[in-house]
């Protein structure tokens, strides 16, 4: 038996289909999380806003990224983990905490390695493919990267002797932070950006190694009168995404999400070296005394700072050499 398509019935199917594309439309639509521990103040977190409305005026709102700042999402130890499983779609790290993972993700916190923000540039286009191969290992796609400032010394006295870090308690929030305070004789001290304040005024630490940026946004000046800056390495925050999550966009929100990361980069370095000079200047401002390591204070960074190398040296494997070749040759 033939049935024939009245067509009031025929109107109902495309009607019905057309809800159901709608539907499937609308599924396209996605709101993510990304989490950072950075505060409001931060250059890097103006950056990471300033990417998440991009993402989302590019797509029309199809993707809303909300940017959860100052650890009030997820504590910083755990946005990795946490973007891997998927609890959260994004995240924002420093990079070198995740050297318990690769030796490569210590290379921007190997002294003397990258001494400008053209080297550090220059290391992070070399280590950008195996970072990528290293997050595509855990289910993960890095957007993009962003430089800090040269790191340097922060104490409550003028650093003008060696014998100085022997015994002193150094905020030290990476492995490599770490070694080099053990190196100078100190004692490392693992304290978020966030505690810093606390930190100091309970007697927890005696000096910390961060950037002028952290110490501008942390109003170093109020626990500290002295900043050296010694230059010892230029650091990277890294944004990055679960896989899963990014699959499960369309091929023009995806190309989207990528593009505003490109942009993002771009911004973020330049917006680094602008905050080096006004945090530098915000600083003196507030009365600390900004100074540059003395000879004898120059060469025992350079001691500890050879002895890191050579022990980064034998637990690098061949890709992690590998990347300082292609580097060096990106230098030449």
């Amino acid at each position: 038996m033939t049935f024939k398509r009245t067509p009031l019935a025929i109107a109902t199917t495309l009607a019905t289909a057309a809800a159901l594309f709608g539907a499937a439309g609308a599924a396209q639509a996605a709101d993510w999380n990304l989490a950072t521990p950075y505060g409001d103040a931060s250059f890097h977190t103006v950056n990471t806003k300033q990417f998440a409305d991009d993402v989302r005026e590019a797509t029309n709102g199809e993707l809303d990224i909300t940017v959860h700042s100052g650890g009030s999402l997820i504590s910083h130890g755990e946005i990795k983990p946490s973007v891997r499983r998927g609890t959260v779609q994004a995240g924002e790290v420093f990079l070198s905490v995740l050297s318990n993972d690769s030796p490569v993700f210590e290379l921007d916190t190997l002294p003397g390695l990258a001494g400008s923000y053209d080297d550090a540039y220059a290391l992070w286009q070399a280590s950008k493919p195996v970072i990528t191969e290293l997050f595509a290992e855990q289910g993960m796609l890095p957007l993009y990267a962003v430089a800090w400032p040269a790191q340097g010394i922060y104490t409550d006295f003028e650093l003008n002797d060696p014998s100085q870090f022997k015994g002193l308690r150094v905020r030290a929030p990476n492995i490599n932070t770490q070694r080099l305070t053990e190196n100078l004789g100190g004692l490392p001290t693992e304290t978020e950006e966030s505690d810093i304040p606390t930190a100091f005024s309970t007697g927890r630490v005696d000096a910390m190694i961060t950037s002028v940026s952290t110490g501008e946004a942390m109003a170093a000046w109020e626990y500290v009168s002295n900043y050296n800056d010694a230059n010892l390495w230029i650091p990277k925050n890294i944004i990055f995404v679960n896989q899963r999550a990014f699959d499960g966009l369309d091929e023009e929100t995806q190309q989207a999400l990528l593009d505003a990361a490109a942009k993002a980069e771009e911004r973020g370095w330049e917006a680094s070296k602008a905050d080096a000079k006004a945090s530098t200047e915000a600083l003196e401002a507030n009365g600390m005394n900004v100074t540059t390591p003395n000879d004898a204070v120059a060469e025992a960074l350079q001691t500890a700072g050879n002895a890191l190398y050579e022990d980064w040296q034998s637990r690098a494997d061949d890709r992690a050499k590998a990347l300082i070749e292609d580097y060096r040759a990106r230098q030449q």
